[in-house]
């Protein structure tokens, strides 16, 4: 998500005294509370696509942000998952599969769209917070406490969140990231936002930014489903015409044997974007197919055992990689080959009838 960026930033000043260069905002709102929705992180309840009972409780960091926007939004965000059945093999990866801003917009009313930044980085959210659109933005993992563990305080990465609500003074921010809700506060603060002192210099590049402009009133559910029906045969018009599985079966032993030899966080990084990608992307589908139900139990199914067999080949690459032994590991990804046949044939008889 790095097209368009601005090639430079004038600082986010006029927040904190640990600023290098104070500069005062342009944009900053004189009234406004500061939040989007009422919700506190505390007790907070995500959705069930986010449950532990499945194979993959957490998918892509935009997806799952998506999963708990619309849940806050009172929809259902299994109608947003269509557009995962013409996920592709790319070579080194499978698609990083994130919903296209014009399905949000047909099923919810959502109209997504980049937001220039330009000047103050506090002052521009605020302002787009003060007008009651949720802001969507790429920010450093290493400062957010709800990645302990993984990356906070031991690993930078880029990682989208959705502001809900912002106190610069308080130097608090709620914010939705992965499958939950969570709060940062003081030093965590100040390093998301680049107020740290040498974060910024003039030729620092800012995030990569959204805003969310709100529907006024939710979808009617019988109008949500046709529309997730006529999206879904649209997609599946899209699949690629070389089954992504066996594309990517058919180099998987030999991309594993280079792996063997990388350090151990290699694995994290391969396995995230291959194997987790694909049976992530599947349990999405599976999970909009049985929201709509009627005569998609067919590939639905086929699509659950996708997604599971995704996960047991990712066990058998972990132990292909300690043993230097791969055939277990491409055996365990034969019978995905035919599962995803079965979902494509399964879900074109579903929508002929």
């Amino acid at each position: 998500m790095a097209e368009g960026r601005s090639q430079g930033a004038l600082g986010l000043s006029g927040v904190s005294s640990m600023t290098a260069h104070p500069k005062p905002a342009i944009f900053v709102p004189k009234t406004g509370d500061e939040r989007i929705f009422a919700v506190s992180p505390a007790g907070y309840q995500v959705h069930a696509m986010h449950g532990p009972e499945r194979h993959w409780p957490q998918t892509n960091c935009y997806a799952d942000l998506w999963i708990e926007i619309l849940h806050r939004l009172g929809t259902e965000p299994a109608a947003a998952f269509g557009f995962t059945v013409a996920q592709d093999f790319e070579g080194d990866q499978f698609t990083f599969f994130k919903p296209p801003l014009d399905d949000l917009e047909a099923l919810f009313g959502l109209r997504v769209t980049e937001l220039a930044l330009y000047d103050d980085l506090i002052g521009h959210l605020r302002q787009q917070i003060a007008r009651h659109r949720l802001v969507l933005i790429e920010l450093d993992s290493f400062y957010m406490p709800d990645t302990r563990g993984v990356s906070y305080r031991e690993t930078h990465g880029k990682t989208t969140i959705g502001i809900n609500r912002l106190d610069p003074v308080a130097r608090e921010v709620d914010y939705f990231h992965n499958d939950g809700f969570f709060h940062a506060s003081g030093e965590d603060f100040d390093g998301l936002f680049r107020l740290l002192p040498g974060q910024m210099r003039e030729d620092t590049l800012f995030p990569y930014a959204e805003m969310v402009k709100l529907p006024t009133a939710p979808t009617e559910a019988s109008e949500l489903k046709a529309t997730a029906v006529r999206l879904l045969a649209h997609h599946l018009a899209r699949v690629p015409v070389e089954n992504p599985v066996a594309a990517y079966r058919a180099v998987a032993s030999a991309q594993a044997e280079v792996l063997a030899e990388r350090a151990p966080h290699a694995f994290h990084h391969y396995a995230f974007n291959t194997l987790r990608q694909l049976g992530a992307n599947f349990e999405l589908l599976a999970s909009h197919l049985g929201w709509i139900g009627g005569d998609f139990a067919a590939p639905e199914a086929a699509a659950l055992r996708l997604a599971e067999g995704s996960k047991i080949a990712q066990f058998q690459l972990a132990r292909a990689l300690r043993q230097r032994r791969f055939d277990r590991f491409d055996g365990a990804l034969e019978p995905l080959v035919a599962d995803y046949d079965a979902v494509i044939a399964s879900l074109r008889r579903a929508l002929s009838r």
